[in-house]
């Protein structure tokens, strides 16, 4: 089993001291997760997406991390590879040149980007992009080999040319793709590369997608393997904070995953939702019922979550995610564990969420949680 964080970047704050104060804190929070045992430190890519994603340089932030540290694997989770947005040939040689001054250390993840917002920026349409991904995905594993190297295709052209530097693992480093539906479960199993499966879906849906995931990548063809280093490994999607007080954790938590779907809500429906607006929420989402129980209420898209604390069953009563004690969430990752998860990646750092918590989140689950399972 591996246990990692992954990181949007989110921030309530836009100004240019949030972009700063968002980036320091995940690096503190990075560096606290190399101390406690953490595994890897996973870094998305998102263009133009105010408040939810704030992480549009991770090979920057990845290469600054790798330089601070000596033992934590460094993830894209993942690399945007539309063209005009990342040259097959500069990521390449990018990836390349991070995996020999990391030791050896990197993961790397393919995506598309998830928003119009974004293909938009780069002068694309979402729905033209599935072909130009799959064209530069197979592109640069051969980059990686090749002494030299050609290529003439649909979207990307470029005479032979020796490309350098090979990366430090031979013959490259492990591949992954971000996976939010089933077609993309298909599509990465039928590759030969690691699912990022990112998603609140919660246990039961993580066996499921696993079913699928296991499936495809049983009966994949060998003519259909992306890069040539294949990797069967089913990552999910664990939203985590947790303190020594539960009740906190848990309303800590649920204000943070309302800011997180009000967001990619927002950019998701083109405007449609307006974004989040946390300073017109209740200070405090706990209330009392009429018998004197104490209950969460908070809308999270259409959704309403209501969390009743009489209950001290947490893990059941709400199962999509790891808020509470450290026993919620040994809990909660022992179900995904269950329900087929090769690496649990923790999601702590949504955008209203104090960087006390986090910390206290990631020294939590590394003294206690990891070393829980480790016994195992």
């Amino acid at each position: 089993m591996k246990f990692s964080l992954i990181y949007e970047a989110q921030t309530t704050d836009t100004s240019r001291e949030g972009d700063a104060k968002v980036l320091l804190d995940i690096l503190e929070q990075s560096l606290l997760a190399e101390e406690v045992g953490f595994d890897t430190v996973w870094a998305v890519e998102h263009t133009a997406l105010e408040q939810y994603a704030h992480m549009s340089a991770p090979e920057t932030f990845l290469a600054f991390l790798a330089g601070r540290t000596t033992r934590i694997g460094i993830g894209h989770g993942v690399i945007c590879l539309p063209p005009k947005q990342n040259h097959p040939v500069k990521i390449a040689e990018r990836c390349a040149a991070l995996d020999i001054l990391s030791g050896g250390r990197l993961h790397v993840g393919f995506g598309k980007g998830g928003t119009q917002q974004e293909a938009g920026t780069f002068g694309y349409d979402l729905a033209d992009l599935p072909p130009m991904i799959e064209e530069a995905m197979r592109l640069v594993p051969r980059i990686w080999v090749e002494d030299m190297v050609e290529h003439h295709g649909q979207f990307i052209d470029f005479p032979p040319r020796p490309i350098h530097p090979k990366p430090l693992q031979d013959p490259h480093p492990l591949l992954y793709m971000a996976c939010t539906h089933n077609d993309s479960l298909l599509d990465a199993g039928g590759r030969g590369i690691g699912a990022l499966v990112l998603g609140f879906g919660g246990p039961e849906q993580v066996a499921e997608k696993n079913a699928i995931y296991r499936k495809a990548y049983a009966n994949r063809k060998d003519t259909d393997q992306v890069g040539f280093r294949p990797n069967e490994h089913f990552a999910a999607l664990c939203p985590a904070i947790v303190l020594e007080d539960g009740q906190e954790a848990r309303r800590i938590g649920i204000r943070g995953q309302r800011f997180f779907l009000e967001a990619i809500g927002h950019w998701g429906s083109a405007g449609a939702i307006p974004l989040p607006d946390p300073d017109s929420w209740a200070d405090d989402l706990t209330a009392q019922t009429g018998d004197g129980t104490t209950i969460i209420e908070s809308a999270i898209g259409r959704e309403k979550v209501t969390i009743d604390f009489s209950d001290s069953s947490m893990s059941m009563l709400n199962p999509n995610h790891a808020y509470g004690t450290v026993e919620d969430c040994i809990g909660y990752v022992t179900r995904l564990i269950e329900a087929g998860a090769d690496e649990i990646l923790f999601l702590n750092q949504m955008g209203t969420v104090p960087q006390w918590a986090m910390l206290e989140t990631i020294r939590n689950i590394g003294e206690h949680v990891i070393p829980h399972f480790r016994k195992q």
